[in-house]
C-alpha cells in the first residue's frame, strides 16, 4: 500500500496536532488510515468554506460557488471565468473532467484568497439561464461577468477583486474588467488574435474547396452579414443559427481591448498548449506592454503537466487527479496580493 505526497502531508499534520502519539512507530496500514481521515476532514473543512449564490438575470438565475477561507483578511475575491464551449464552473465539459478550476479555487483558498465560479448560462446549473441560439451574444457573457462583479462588490463587500479568465474566458474578462470595482486582471492561457482568424487557422487543413466556402462565409460575417445556405457539411460550426453569435464575438480584437485596461494585468501562457500558443500571449503583451508575461514550460490549456504529442496532452482532459502545475500557482498568488 503506497502513501502520496498528500497523505505523508497529512501524517506531518497528525504527528504535529498529537505529539503524544508515538507515530512514528505505528504501522504503516494505521498510519495510512490517519493520512486518509485527516485527508476527508480537510476536504470537509474546505467544502463548508464554499456556498452556492446565484446571479440573477433576465432569463434566470446563474449558479457560483463562493469560497470564502477564515484567513481572507484582506478580503480580496477572485472571479474565475470558464472556457469556450459547455464548460462548468470545474472546468469541465461532457466526458472530458479535469476539474482545473475547482483545482484552482482550492489552491487560492488555501492562500487564503477567496473565488467565486460560476456554470455559464445555458450549462449546469446555470441551465435555467440559457438563452436560443440564434439569439445569444457575446455581449451576454460579459454582461454576465459585470453582474458578478456588482454582486461581489456590494452584497460581498469585498476590498479588492481580480478577474481571471481562462481561454474564451480572458475576452470576456478584459472587457469586463473596464469595470471601475475591478482592481486586476489574469489571462490564462487567452488568444492574441479575434475569433475569426483563429477559426481560418484551425480549419486550414480542410480540402481546398471546403477552405474557400470557409473563409467566404467567414469573411460576410467580419462584416456583420449572415449567410443563407450553408452547406450542409459546415453546419455544425456555421450554421445560420449560430452566426448573429459569431458575428458578435467576431467584432472583439483581444489586443485591443486589452490595450484599454488600465489596471495591473498578468498574462500566463503554457508551452505545451496545443489550443492557444506563446505568440498568442506575446501579442497581448505587445498590445499591453505593462503587463507582466509569465509562460510556464510543460503546462497545457487545462493548466496541467503534459507534452507536446496531442494523444498525451489531450488524454490528461480526463484526469481530474492530475495536479495544476505549481509555477502556475508560485506566480499567481504573488500576483493577486501584491499591493
Amino acid at each position: 500500500m503506497s502513501i502520496n505526497n498528500l497523505q505523508l502531508n497529512n501524517i506531518q499534520i497528525i504527528s504535529t496536532l498529537f505529539p503524544f502519539i508515538s507515530f512514528n512507530t505505528l504501522p504503516m496500514k494505521i498510519k495510512f488510515c490517519f493520512a486518509v481521515l485527516l485527508s476527508i476532514l480537510v476536504t470537509n473543512l474546505y467544502a463548508q468554506n464554499e456556498k452556492t449564490v446565484l446571479l440573477k438575470t433576465a432569463t434566470g438565475n446563474i449558479e457560483g460557488s463562493l469560497t470564502i477561507p477564515d484567513s481572507n483578511v484582506q478580503k480580496t475575491v477572485v472571479l474565475i471565468i470558464a472556457g469556450s464551449g459547455p464548460t462548468d464552473r470545474d472546468g469541465n465539459t461532457m466526458g472530458m473532467k479535469n476539474n482545473s478550476l475547482k483545482m484552482l479555487a482550492a489552491e487560492l483558498n488555501k492562500n487564503g484568497i477567496a473565488s467565486l465560479r460560476y456554470d455559464k448560462r445555458g450549462i449546469g446549473n446555470s441551465r435555467d439561464a440559457g438563452i436560443k441560439e440564434a439569439d445569444l451574444r457575446f455581449e451576454n457573457y460579459i454582461n454576465d461577468v459585470k453582474g458578478w462583479i456588482s454582486y461581489l462588490k456590494n452584497e460581498q463587500k469585498f476590498n479588492k477583486i481580480v478577474v481571471i479568465g481562462h481561454s474564451e474566458g480572458s475576452l470576456i474578462g478584459i472587457i469586463a474588467s473596464m469595470d471601475k470595482n475591478v482592481n486586476k486582471f489574469v489571462s490564462l492561457a487567452g488568444a492574441g488574435e479575434p475569433a475569426d482568424r483563429i477559426l481560418r487557422a484551425q480549419l486550414k487543413n480542410q480540402p481546398p474547396s471546403v477552405t474557400i466556402q470557409i473563409n467566404a462565409i467567414l469573411d460576410e460575417l467580419v462584416k456583420g452579414k449572415t449567410v443563407d445556405n450553408t452547406p450542409p457539411e459546415l453546419n455544425s460550426i456555421l450554421r445560420k443559427s449560430v452566426q448573429p453569435y459569431m458575428i458578435s464575438w467576431f467584432k472583439y480584437d483581444p489586443q485591443k481591448e486589452i490595450a484599454k485596461l488600465k489596471i495591473p494585468v498578468l498574462i500566463i501562457q503554457g508551452t505545451t498548449d496545443i489550443q492557444v500558443t506563446s505568440n498568442d500571449a506575446k501579442k497581448l503583451l505587445t498590445a499591453q506592454p505593462k503587463a507582466k508575461l509569465i509562460l510556464i514550460d510543460g503546462m497545457n490549456h487545462i493548466l496541467k503537466q503534459a507534452p507536446l504529442d496531442q494523444n498525451m496532452n489531450i488524454a490528461t482532459y480526463t484526469q481530474p487527479d492530475l495536479p495544476l502545475k505549481k509555477e502556475l500557482i508560485d506566480n499567481l498568488i504573488p500576483f493577486i496580493l501584491a499591493k
